[in-house]
C-alpha cells in the first residue's frame, strides 16, 4: 500500500512541475514531465487494480 502512496504523491507532484514549466514555455521540461505524469500514473492504477485497494492477501 506504502508503494501506491508514493507513487501517487510523484505523479501529483510531476504534474504540478509540467504546468508550472508549461507556464514557463519550457516545452522540453513539460515533456519530460508529461512523460512522468503518465508513467507514474500508469502504475498507480495498475498496482491498484492488481491488488485492489485496501490490497488484500
Amino acid at each position: 500500500m506504502g508503494l501506491v502512496i508514493i507513487l501517487a504523491l510523484v505523479t501529483v507532484l510531476s504534474l504540478v512541475g509540467t504546468l508550472k514549466t508549461l507556464k514557463d514555455k519550457n516545452f522540453i521540461g513539460a515533456g519530460f514531465g508529461f512523460a512522468s505524469v503518465v508513467t507514474f500514473g500508469w502504475f498507480v492504477i495498475m498496482t491498484v487494480l492488481n491488488n485492489g485497494y485496501p490490497p488484500t492477501h
